[in-house]
């Protein structure tokens, strides 16, 4: 999370930043202030999501990585198995929701200006505009970024991390705690390389367990239908496993420290 450039700023969370401020406040408590009302907000969703038999998966990654074709090739796979609705958050437009809408199933879009992440109470306001009822799974498309996103909580059970061939294999080592933070990795965009030499995913796959990291790393191609029977199954398990944990009164939340230092919750 970034001190500085104003990240931690969204339309959501702007109002608990801008009120009276006690002498003798710092930046820090400010930002801490901001960070526990994310959290408290963060731990709401999550009965909301429980109390429904939710599973909620935070789908982070840089730009361009294919998280919304992901998306695409998941609901057409299994639009007859689960009922799927998504939550896009994108600095500008409604494209991405509109691609999602155009599978059929519901999709909200938040517009974020400048912010560079959602937060619990932007997933909390754009919950306001959906019916989850009937819904299986929930995914929640963050900002396409690298690295503030993995530092707050949304509310979500799980997090899914994207790394297209395209990027290079050493993003998990340049960018430790978005990848520390995955519940589970996928390596995108898999029918690419044979074009292109400089990818090993064997190479990206140490640089996640260097981070002390065992969650699955999943190779696969959306567009060309690679490797998605793995993917299908994953999810399979983790509804399955979310719903088990709810119905016994517990759930599952990625741990997230107030410094940003996301901690691998297996």
């Amino acid at each position: 999370m970034c001190d500085t450039c104003g990240c931690n700023l969204t339309p959501g969370n702007r109002k608990f930043a801008y009120r009276p401020v006690e002498p003798g406040a710092t930046t820090v408590s400010v930002l801490q202030n901001l960070l526990k009302k994310n959290d408290d907000q963060a731990a709401h969703n999550r009965a909301h999501f429980d109390s429904r038999g939710i599973l909620a998966i935070n789908l982070m990654s840089s730009p361009g990585s294919g998280k919304t074709a992901l998306l695409e090739a998941t609901i057409r796979a299994l639009k007859g198995e689960f009922n799927i609705a998504v939550i896009e958050g994108d600095l500008e437009t409604e494209n991405d929701a509109e691609r999602i809408r155009a599978q059929g199933v519901p999709a909200h879009q938040i517009v974020t200006g400048t912010a560079c992440h959602l937060d619990a109470h932007l997933v909390h306001e754009a919950l306001h505009h959906m019916n989850l009822d009937g819904i299986d799974v929930l995914f929640i498309e963050n900002v396409g970024n690298l690295v503030c996103p993995a530092s707050f909580d949304l509310g979500q059970h799980v997090n899914l991390t994207l790394l297209s061939v395209t990027e290079g294999d050493d993003k998990p080592a340049k960018y430790p705690v978005m990848f520390r933070a995955a519940d589970a990795v996928v390596i995108s965009k898999t029918d690419l390389l044979p074009f292109l030499d400089d990818f090993d995913p064997a190479r990206a796959t140490s640089h996640v367990r260097d981070l002390a990291n065992v969650a699955p790393v999943m190779q696969l191609s959306a567009r060309k239908d690679i490797g998605m029977e793995t993917w299908h199954n994953w999810l399979r398990e983790q509804l399955a496993a979310q719903r088990s944990l709810a119905a016994g009164g517990s759930t599952r939340r990625p741990a997230i420290q107030p410094d940003g230092a996301a901690l691998h919750t297996a």
